[in-house]
């Protein structure tokens, strides 16, 4: 079989997907979901006296894709088109003693492939949430052992004060638990099975069709919808923008150490393994490439959420050329969100975090960043407003002139008057001027130590 998907093909596939995360989204598994869907309905409709027994037993028995003769279920999607008649055909064919004309009775194509995709989901969602509180550990290191490193914090892409790199990972561990709060939220809602016939009506189900769906739900341990959801996507709307939504803060989070891996910040590198190349031909290169590919199969992510809304957009009670769309847009949001995952973790645990870099940093700029600071120290004497207009002109004029903060703020008579040498030393200590920062951090911690996530 040829392989031209980037998740098929053995020298890309780990690079767009996990292998855990495949064997969720296989043909296997899609169509064993399918056969467990008519397993359960096959159970439940016999205890309820609409089909025979036996003919239920013998369906749960043979309703495993190991029975199922895929050379046959194969052609005869190439016969019918259909996307779901072939397996049923393929389950009719494996029952013994004629038991196979019970399977699929009284329910429509929609019912099996949506609530098979859900059992699916809950799967992925599952290996999803793992990978979460794996990471939120590493995280939560990272913050209790960074919480006094200074470093510089950036507005607008440029040096603007200094924070702490511990404050830095408490934002993105605050961020992470949100959304671990959100899968939680939408699960309540996305677990939710489908068994209401062509149009929703149930009108082939017989007079006992609510206890059938009830049944078949129990069974599988979903919820029941108060009405048929089959032209109603927002659950799946939903599932695929918290998905989209821990995908952006991934994205962020291995932007951000890319830009620090930078050789002119060199304020942070990833681990790097022996034997790992980072260049076929500059051999010294040590290249961020788990947090680079992280950014690439995130970008690529971003276009199936551009689409994802266009599944609301259903024609009447059922519609197929939206509908099939969720096919290819969901698991692949899975796919690739699962690798970004996998490398976070990788580099997250191994983190080198370079506090001398950082220090060195922090007066990269000669000191101006610290011009806040020094404005408040003069204000007590010349007033907020005029201390701001003075540090402003010192600071302009020694940026134009090439002379550090310390130097041009000894030369002006009106700081002098009011700040000693040693005042000016210390103030311009960017290492001391991190706010609170730890004691942000340290309540902080306390808040979050007991969240799910960290359990």
């Amino acid at each position: 079989m040829q392989k031209v998907s980037v998740f098929d093909m053995v020298l890309l596939q780990d690079s767009w997907s996990t292998s855990k995360m495949r064997d969720v989204f296989c043909e296997e598994n899609r169509i064993q979901k399918w056969l467990d869907v008519e397993s359960s309905l096959a159970k439940a409709q016999a205890s309820l006296g609409i089909i025979p027994q036996d003919a239920a037993n013998e369906i749960a028995k043979k309703a495993y894709f190991k029975f199922m003769d895929m050379d046959f279920i194969f052609a005869e999607f190439k016969k019918t088109k259909h996307p779901l008649v072939p397996t049923i055909r393929g389950l009719e064919k494996a029952c013994d003693n004629g038991y196979g004309e019970f399977v699929h009775f009284g329910v429509t194509t929609q019912d099996i492939i949506d609530t098979g995709l859900v059992l699916q989901f809950r799967e992925g969602l599952k290996i999803i949430k793992d990978d979460i509180k794996d990471i939120a550990k590493s995280l939560l290191n990272l913050t209790s052992e960074h919480k006094n490193t200074a470093m510089m914090g950036r507005t607008l892409s440029l040096q603007a004060l200094p924070i702490t790199f511990g404050h830095k990972t408490a934002i993105w561990l605050s961020e992470l638990n949100r959304h671990f709060d959100r899968i939680n939220e939408l699960e309540k809602r996305l677990y939710v099975g489908l068994i209401v016939g062509a149009v929703g009506t149930k009108a082939s189900l017989t007079n006992k069709a609510d206890e059938v769906e009830n049944l078949v739900n129990s069974m599988l341990k979903l919820n029941t919808s108060d009405i048929s959801w089959q032209p109603a996507r927002d659950r799946f709307i939903e599932l695929g923008y918290v998905l989209g939504n821990i995908n952006a803060t991934f994205n962020k989070i291995a932007h951000q150490i890319l830009l620090m891996s930078h050789n002119e910040f060199d304020e942070l590198a990833e681990p790097f393994g022996k034997g790992q190349v980072g260049s076929s031909t500059m051999p010294h290169k040590r290249n961020p490439a788990l947090s680079e590919n992280a950014v690439t199969v995130s970008n690529a992510l971003k276009a199936n959420i551009a689409i994802l809304s266009d599944i609301e957009r259903h024609e009447h009670e059922r519609d197929g050329q939206v509908w099939k769309m969720e096919w290819k847009l969901l698991p692949e949001i899975f796919l690739m969100l699962s690798v970004v995952l996998e490398n976070m973790k990788v580099v997250l645990s191994g983190l080198k975090v370079k506090k001398d870099k950082m220090l060195k940093n922090l007066d990269l700029l000669g000191g101006y960043v610290l011009a806040e600071r020094v404005m408040f120290a003069l204000a007590d004497k010349l007033g907020k407003q005029h201390a701001h207009e003075l540090v402003y002109e010192l600071s302009m004029k020694g940026i134009e002139n090439n002379l550090t903060f310390k130097e041009v703020l000894l030369q002006n008579d009106t700081v002098t008057k009011i700040l000693s040498f040693k005042d000016i030393d210390e103030l311009l200590d960017a290492s001391t001027y991190v706010g609170y920062a730890p004691q942000i951090v340290d309540k902080f911690l306390q808040n979050i130590k007991n969240s799910e996530m960290l359990r």
